[in-house]
């Protein structure tokens, strides 16, 4: 092998270890949110059943990333404070090419979600999250109506949509913002949140390189949403990002 040869080679191999020592390098900072428990909820709301199932299923899932950082909440630890408190400062560590997850499961409203004592905006966490230095920022809700948190039919006012825009914070939410989030005893989970565990386990890796993007995830969760919920369920994908960033990574 000839001296450029071999130092090409090597300027080759230096580079592959570089790109893959960042790959391992980035983190996940998760936050994951269930709440089956209301009878302290302001003004009464009905209990749940699966809904810490479903956050401590997220949770679990990606903790089998070394790399994952998380903080799982539930029931009376799931107040409005503690989540946000939660997301300032657990989601606030990560570095601009790391992964940041926001997972809810409960009760929801147009425009927000039920935390165990009361309501909590969804503004107040795209507020928080736009601070983050990190690219890749996402959120799952599986409640009903949240598909409102897009500033649509029920949120009309164009700052709240500017403000969403902005965020840069990818949304994948359960359903429409004028149709139910169901529990699915079946599957032992809500409906969105047992379909959005199989794509990030891998079934909705279509090209099989091991990422999961945010295309491939909502193309998998929707259309099985869909079917199964027999047209009633529609999962609601929205915000500004890239169609290729990655959700998970194995």
């Amino acid at each position: 092998m000839g001296v450029n040869l071999r130092k090409y080679v090597t300027l080759v191999v230096l580079v592959i270890f570089f790109s893959l020592s960042l790959i391992t390098n980035a983190k996940v900072f998760l936050v994951s949110v269930g709440v089956n428990d209301y009878s302290h909820f302001p003004g009464g709301c009905g209990n749940l059943t699966l809904s810490i199932k479903d956050a401590s299923a997220v949770a679990k899932l990606y903790g089998k990333n070394t790399q994952c950082e998380s903080v799982l909440l539930s029931d009376s630890k799931a107040t409005k404070n503690r989540i946000k408190t939660a997301v300032t400062q657990v989601l606030g560590k990560a570095q601009p090419n790391d992964i940041v997850v926001f997972y809810f499961s409960g009760h929801g409203y147009p425009g927000g979600f039920c935390a165990y004592d009361g309501c909590l905006d969804y503004s107040e966490l795209r507020k928080a999250l736009s601070k983050s230095r990190c690219k890749n920022k996402m959120m799952f809700i599986d409640s009903c109506h949240s598909g409102g948190m897009r500033g649509t039919r029920r949120q009309s006012n164009q700052q709240s949509i500017n403000q969403a825009k902005n965020a840069n914070v990818m949304l994948f939410l359960s359903s429409r913002d004028n149709e139910i989030s169901t529990e699915n005893r079946q599957f032992g989970n809500g409906t969105f949140t047992a379909y959005l565990l199989n794509g990030l386990k891998g079934r909705a890796d279509v090209n099989r390189d091991r990422t999961i993007t945010a295309r491939e995830l909502y193309n998998f969760v929707h259309s099985g949403v869909i079917q199964n919920s027999q047209n009633r369920q529609h999962p609601v994908m929205w915000g500004k990002f890239n169609d290729n960033m990655p959700v998970i990574k194995w």
